[in-house]
This record gives structure tokens, C-alpha cells and sequence, in this order.
């Protein structure tokens, strides 16, 4: 199968370039890179709850833009770099506690935009979140 990628990276460098920052800061940690998709995983604890007990909404959707935003960059040439233009969230079902994985795919991978389907589910593999996030490609 061919792949979108046009970056060759392995998990442990796409970790490494989410430390100190955000993505570290929540716990956030790349799981696995298929031809197709890339792979997240991210706590539900005090850093991502919000005051009742709940994955924080915002949280979710900084998962959903930090995958976007790599799989933006692992597709686009040497000389490029991809910032966002617009992302959108539907918070279907709660999550207390764990861990939530999400799914980071294209639905459009265009000269000059991206967009990104991300999928984020709870433990028992049920959604919790869709997002899409639309980015541009600079350079």
C-alpha cells in the first residue's frame, strides 16, 4: 500500500517534537503511523478534566489539531510548513476517567489546503469526539 507521508519519521521522533510544549504538557503521545493515518493517545486526568470531572472539551479538540497539524506536515515537501485555518468539533459522549485514542485521517490533501478527519474514542472503543481540522500549506 503507498503511503501520504512524504516525511519518513518514526513514533519516537513525532513524541520528541511534541516535548515541551502543549502536546507534552497534556500527556498527548503518538502511537503509530499506518500508510494512511496517524495514531494518539491522550489522558483523561486533572491536566485534560475539566472542574467536573470530565474530559475538557478543549482538550480534545488541542488532540484533534496536534495530530492534524503533524499528519498536515508529514505530507507536505521539505521546504513547507502547514498552520491551521479552522477546526471544528462534535463532543458526542463523556469520559471520566483513562485514556482516550484518536484516529487522524485525510479527507482532502490539496496543493494549497488539507483537511483532516479525527476521530477520538474512550477505552470501550466508543466515540467521544469527531473533529476535522482544515490547514494551509505555506512555502
Amino acid at each position: 500500500m503507498q503511503t501520504i507521508w512524504k516525511k519518513a519519521i518514526d513514533i519516537d521522533a513525532l513524541n520528541q517534537m511534541g516535548e515541551n510544549c502543549l502536546i507534552e504538557h497534556l500527556g498527548i503521545r503518538f502511537t503509530a503511523i499506518t500508510a494512511t493515518s496517524l495514531e494518539a493517545e491522550m489522558p483523561v486526568d486533572s491536566r485534560t478534566q475539566q472542574p467536573f470531572g470530565l474530559l475538557h472539551g478543549g482538550a480534545s479538540v488541542v488532540l484533534a489539531e496536534s495530530m492534524g497539524s503533524m499528519a498536515g506536515w508529514l505530507t507536505c515537501r521539505e521546504e513547507q510548513s502547514v498552520v491551521g485555518v479552522e477546526v471544528n468539533a462534535s463532543h458526542h459522549r463523556a469520559v471520566a476517567s483513562g485514556k482516550v485514542t484518536a484516529v487522524c485521517q485525510p479527507l482532502h490533501l490539496g496543493g494549497q489546503l488539507q483537511v483532516w478527519q479525527i476521530e477520538i474514542k474512550n477505552i470501550r472503543g466508543k466515540l467521544c469526539c469527531s473533529a476535522r481540522l482544515t490547514v494551509a500549506l505555506l512555502g
